[in-house]
């Protein structure tokens, strides 16, 4: 293994983020390595997601460092961020509706591209990752739920990102359509891709993750491989309550 690969694509130390008197992120130290796929699970409210907006730049942490790269990103705003490296997808699907799909990756693509044949050629070849390749003259508005996660990931693809933060790939899918969205995030690992996926289908996670961080009231209380942190009694009461831990 060389150097690169032994040193953390993505580092937060002691990181805290409030909204007046609610800390949502509290002392939150953890390491992402080039090629890791990292699962972030918790119950509603555990502050998975604005983990995800302190660390790309939607809103600024309160307390704490996040370097990328070994460099500072912290006090950075979102654009500079995203090209710097990391991109992300949203729990609230949040495509141009009236634009079609190829339309909608073309903006994720423009600012990383030379010229609008070049941005669309990278849609393209996004769109094609994804399976969407039929799709590309349909508007936004016009795709399923699963198609509509698969053109986010396309967005967040065409921007070259080499860390892909996923909020929730799998929610609001049919099942039918589960296991063929968790084998595209793990095509975007054997492309190249280092991954955070936010994830509430347990046996998802599972699956999926190398290693998981477990979330509670905005601080960590399990990490681990997905059998250390499924056994952890935190987790367990976290999720279930006292009564359920050792039964």
């Amino acid at each position: 293994m060389t150097p690169e690969m032994r040193a953390p694509l993505l580092q937060l130390r002691n990181v805290s983020k409030r909204f007046g008197g609610l800390v949502a992120n509290d002392d939150i130290s953890l390491e992402v390595f080039p090629g890791e796929i990292v699962g972030v699970i918790g119950p509603n409210g555990a502050g998975k997601s604005t983990l995800f907006d302190v660390v790309t730049g939607y809103c600024p942490p309160s307390a704490g460092e996040i370097l990328f790269r070994g460099r500072p990103i912290g006090n950075l705003p979102s654009d500079r961020i995203n090209r710097l490296g990391i991109a992300r997808t949203f729990q609230k699907l949040r495509p141009f509706p009236d634009m079609t799909a190829l339309e909608n990756v073309m903006v994720a693509a423009l600012p990383r591209c030379a010229s609008m044949g070049e941005a669309e050629k990278t849609a393209r070849e996004a769109l094609a990752f994804v399976g969407l390749e039929g799709r590309l003259d349909v508007r936004a508005s016009g795709l399923s739920t699963g198609q509509r996660k698969r053109l986010e990931l396309a967005r967040a693809m065409a921007t070259r990102a080499t860390l892909l933060l996923l909020d929730e790939v799998t929610g609001g899918v049919d099942q039918r359509s589960i296991p063929g969205l968790l084998d595209l995030v793990r095509s975007l690992r054997a492309s190249g891709a280092t991954l955070m996926v936010i994830e509430h289908n347990m046996r998802v996670i599972m699956a999926l993750a190398d290693r998981i961080v477990a979330l509670h009231l905005g601080r960590i209380i399990a990490a681990g491989s997905p059998v250390e942190v499924a056994r952890s009694p935190l987790l367990l009461e976290a999720y279930f309550g006292k009564s359920h831990v050792g039964h």
